[in-house]
């Protein structure tokens, strides 16, 4: 993450916040035999992602307390990453073997948390890394954009000095995960075309094959 030379202004972070949350209650919801982490590892992660971002809107040091939110954004973002995509196999492998019995509604609610989960660390992790990061954005350091938003060309659409905050990043991963395509941002370098691929074809493993698996198994 690329910093500014002067930090004036920090982005709020309440929605990170409630999508830090939102990603450990999904996990924890997944039935026992499907979960990857005990709960207390999720709970460990949430409280060293949140504990910097609240300290940074109380104390002066931001620049130190930048450092270690972007060290504890990307063990979390790791971590329920590899969580995720263990959960999906998982799923999917005892879907074709059918060594373990998993009932239409399980199958159904694991696959939609999954699904969610996808949404929500890819916008953590678009967040994280468009224009060297929050701070940079918000304090218009120069750096290279990943994707280009309509307000940004648009003076109309948005008062001068706009810069995305993570509500367009969140909306970013939501349609990339039901359209399978760009929206109204438009990718611009070779890693935002990488992960917007990935994530869509999560979501699209995720959707055809689990839960119209799960819907299959309800309807008969």
């Amino acid at each position: 993450m690329e910093e500014p030379n002067q930090i004036r202004r920090i982005e709020s972070r309440w929605l990170v916040i409630l999508v830090v949350v939102a990603v450990f209650v999904l996990l924890t919801l997944l039935p026992r035999r499907v979960r990857v982490f005990p709960i207390w590892v999720g709970c460990a992660l949430v409280a060293a992602l949140i504990a910097p971002m609240v300290a940074l809107s109380l104390s002066t040091d931001k620049r130190r307390w930048l450092h270690i939110e972007g060290t504890a954004t990307l063990v979390f973002i790791s971590i329920t990453g590899i969580a995720l995509l263990d959960n999906l196999q998982f799923l999917l492998f005892h879907m074709v073997r059918g060594e373990v019995k998993l009932s239409g509604f399980t199958l159904l609610t694991s696959s939609i948390a999954v699904w969610a989960t996808n949404v929500l660390i890819f916008s953590l992790v678009y967040w994280r890394i468009d224009r060297g990061g929050p701070e940079a954005r918000a304090n218009q350091a120069t750096a290279k954009p990943d994707w280009l938003f309509p307000q940004g060309t648009v003076p109309e659409l948005a008062p001068s000095g706009w810069y995305p905050s993570f509500l367009d990043y969140f909306f970013l991963a939501f349609c990339t995960a039901t359209a399978f395509s760009p929206t109204d941002a438009l990718p611009l370098t070779s890693r935002a075309k990488a992960l917007m691929m990935f994530e869509s074809v999560l979501s699209l493993v995720t959707i055809i094959t689990v839960i119209a698996r799960a819907i299959n198994i309800l309807g008969t």
